[in-house]
């Protein structure tokens, strides 16, 4: 396996090793090593929390029957992540990744036996009363320790710069993808379950038992980086301003950020819905099962990018993706069919790698390695804070006014023609029109000028963003950027390391 790895990502023995800005350079050996090993314990991390995040889901909307529950902590978890994003941002940045790892670990391991603490010392009803207040404290734990393993892929894509060549990200990106993938299949099968037959008590005491294991794990890996360098100044613990600052430097790394939301805004539905629809067409064992192989299509989709690349511009292949999710998102609850539900969502997850990972590849073109934390954290925060607005918007809406509404003699007669009239038909109107809104964003994006600034930036970058970042000008050079200028910054304000000198010219 590792091999093969290597192969995909460009590490043979032969393969020259990558050179970011403010990162060390690393012998193939050592880099290949240290991504393997980051890969796979980020991987046993991700599956333990979200195996314990998917089972709290399950489990509250099995007791409660409330969309309206399952929908604020599906919004929760996307609000926290978006909350704290811009903190992981900036440790990841300050700190050696592996010790940001370790940090993360522990944190979440003390969350989880909190959580376990709770279900003892409680008893269920307890747990399950909504009007009560140990309910919320119960489920803000699990949470939180779910947000905070969030900080270790913030680190991983940092390590993705400092270990792979430049033209292998985009594949690195893709393998990232395929092992997550790999990751929801089994949690998404062993939550249902777990809940289903072992309930629980015992799913809580399983995901401590797996976080303790990755912990311990993780102490076995080495990753070759230096300290990163202090500027000697007081720096605030969270810093916006040096995330801003470093978007900015890159013209159209904004405009970005917003394309990359659009995929957001239809997954806060899904976030919201998807679950619920699901429990109404199968049993929480089968739901969960369903999901695990419908997420083998995250698998095929970052082994298609792993192997295949972006293309030349990944923004475009971005974009023409978010068009394909808005119609497969208005299409697969036409009817109350379960195989259209199924390959609906195989498909809308095949989708999911090539858009995160268009995302990676061009930040970690673009911008320089010491400010990449703060770059993926405030993109993080600024796509995250997109899903809970729409989760915490449709999931009131829908329990209380398009279910009721679908389910009355008004509802069928005049969307029956459309939805036929099974179960769950108020859900699938919500999809119907999300997906609709979704088709119509993506396809005005391609005419933005944002759009055709960004992928002009992106395919004239230099190979490596160490290109940029160490380039001396020449004497009589302009080297203030032009998002400076735009942004009405004065030049003296952007330190060099966060905006990279360009080509004379390249303004157009």
């Amino acid at each position: 396996m590792s091999e093969g790895v290597a192969n995909v990502i460009g590490m043979s023995e032969t393969s020259p090793s990558p050179a970011a800005a403010g990162a060390p350079i690393v012998g193939p050996d050592a880099g290949r090593r240290a991504f393997l090993g980051v890969l796979v314990n980020t991987a046993a991390a991700n599956v333990t929390t979200s195996y314990l995040w998917f089972a709290l889901t399950f489990w509250v909307f099995l007791e409660t029957r409330s969309v309206l529950a399952t929908g604020i902590i599906g919004g929760a978890y996307m609000l926290l992540l978006a909350l704290f994003a811009m903190l992981f941002g900036t440790v990841v940045d300050r700190h050696r990744k592996h010790r940001v790892m370790v940090v993360s670990g522990v944190v979440t391991l003390v969350a989880f036996l909190l959580a376990g603490a709770l279900w003892l010392a409680l008893p269920e009803s307890a747990l399950l009363d909504l009007g009560g207040p140990w309910f919320w404290i119960f489920s803000a734990v699990v949470l939180g320790g779910a947000v905070v393993e969030n900080m270790r892929n913030i680190a991983l894509s940092t390590t993705v710069t400092l270990l792979i060549p430049e033209e292998r990200r985009a594949n690195a990106n893709g393998l990232v993808g395929t092992v997550q993938g790999l990751s929801f299949v089994v949690t998404s099968v062993f939550s249902g379950l777990s809940v289903g037959q072992l309930g629980m008590g015992w799913t809580l005491a399983i995901a401590i038992a797996l976080t303790l294991v990755a912990l311990v794990h993780l102490f076995t890996i080495r990753i070759p980086e230096k300290r990163p360098e202090s500027t000697g100044e007081r720096q605030p613990a969270v810093d916006v301003r040096g995330a801003v600052r470093a978007v900015r430097a890159s013209p159209g790394l904004f405009a970005l950020l917003i394309f990359s939301t659009f995929n957001n805004l239809i997954g806060g539905v899904y976030l919201a819905l998807m679950d619920p629809y699901g429990l109404q067409l199968f049993t929480v064992e089968a739901w969960g099962l369903v999901l695990g192989v419908t997420a083998t299509g995250f698998i095929i989709g970052g082994a298609l990018v792993a192997k295949f690349g972006l293309g030349r511009n990944p923004i475009r292949t971005m974009l023409l993706i978010v068009i394909g999710m808005g119609v497969l998102g208005a299409a697969f609850t036409l009817r109350d069919w379960w195989w259209l539900y199924g390959v609906g969502i195989w498909v809308y997850m095949a989708l999911i790698p090539a858009v995160e990972a268009a995302e990676q590849t061009v930040i970690q073109k673009v911008v320089p390695f010491e400010t990449q934390g703060r770059v993926f954290g405030f993109a993080a925060a600024f796509e995250s804070a997109s899903a809970p607005i729409t989760a915490f918007l449709i999931a009131p809406i829908a329990q209380f006014v398009i279910i009721p509404y679908m389910d009355g003699p008004d509802g069928s007669a005049t969307w029956g023609w459309l939805l036929g009239d099974g179960i769950g038909r108020g859900i699938a109107l919500v999809f119907v029109f999300a997906g609709l809104i979704m088709v119509v964003v993506g396809a005005g994006a391609f005419l933005t000028r944002s759009y055709r600034v960004l992928s002009a930036r992106y395919q004239a970058a230099p190979a490596d963003p160490a290109a940029e970042a160490t380039a001396v000008p020449a004497a009589g050079e302009e080297t203030s950027s032009l998002a400076a200028r735009a942004g009405g910054v004065p030049d003296a304000e952007i330190p060099a390391r966060d905006a990279p000198e360009r080509a004379p010219g390249s303004d157009a």
